[in-house]
């Protein structure tokens, strides 16, 4: 397929969770602003700051377009500050793509798990994309791609992460729920990328991360190994260009072939 196909000159997008070079949303930033994209890198925590100029530096070295925002996005007000100082960065009166990559949470036993456990993961996790939608909308065009990542964790029930899994379910829900309020009232379309296991800061270490690894890797059926973030980055180019103009609601796994959707 010819690059200009997948073209996204002339979009602005906000890519939350993005400000680590080795992650999945900086992947995903990088890909986009390959393609035309202007791009804001979010972040959260000061030791975060150098890495998120380092993932815009990288694009601009590139010829790419990119600004960074500081912003926690499970308020409201972190999410229209997020919104706001991406217009403002750029000049503009839009945002045509908004990826829901911000992410996480403490990987405790369900019985063990304490009110701010659970809070603190669907705060992350669900609520932000919440938020992040419901911010983002009113200036955004028809036409709009909002993408959740997702987890297959979602699917599988897994032990090792119960709040997780829990929290990417909700999440899956949400956006399928949402697609028709948002294609039917703004013409925007909202699908989740369900990843399997990606080698970067936010895949468990230790004794969760190995047990994980050696569940999931024999059931890939592409080829037997991890997913990189390229992975994951390129399947997010398709859902954020016109090519995907009649997909919404959807929950993809991005695997190889781990989960069937």
């Amino acid at each position: 397929m010819a690059l200009d196909a997948l073209s996204l000159d002339g979009k602005i997008a906000i890519i939350t969770g993005s400000g680590k070079e080795n992650g999945i949303g900086a992947g995903i930033a990088s890909t986009l602003a390959r393609h035309g994209a202007w791009v804001a890198i979010n972040y959260v925590s000061e030791s975060t700051a150098p890495r998120a100029a380092e993932v815009a530096k990288t694009i601009e070295k590139a010829g790419g377009r990119a600004t960074v925002v500081q912003a926690d996005l499970t308020t409201p007000e972190g999410a229209r500050k997020l919104v706001e100082a991406t217009l403002k960065a750029f000049q503009v009166d839009k945002v045509d793509i908004l990826v829901n990559n911000a992410g996480g949470g403490p990987l405790v036993p369900v019985m063990q798990a304490t009110k701010e456990d659970v809070e603190k993961t669907f705060a992350v996790n669900v609520f932000a994309s919440l938020y992040m939608t419901q911010a983002v909308i009113s200036v955004m065009p028809r036409g709009g791609r909002i993408i959740n990542i997702g987890s297959i964790a979602s699917k599988m029930g897994m032990a090792p992460v119960p709040l997780y899994s829990a929290s990417k379910a909700a999440l899956d829900t949400l956006s399928y729920a949402m697609a028709m309020e948002l294609g039917r009232g703004y013409a925007v379309t909202i699908n989740t990328i369900a990843p399997g296991p990606v080698p970067t800061d936010g895949l468990p270490k230790g004794s969760v991360a190995d047990a994980l690894h050696n569940f999931l890797l024999p059931l890939t059926r592409a080829e037997e190994r991890m997913g990189t973030v390229d992975d994951i980055a390129d399947v997010a180019l398709l859902l954020a260009s016109e090519k995907s103009r009649w997909i919404t609601g959807q929950c993809i796994s991005a695997s190889g072939g781990i989960t069937g959707g």
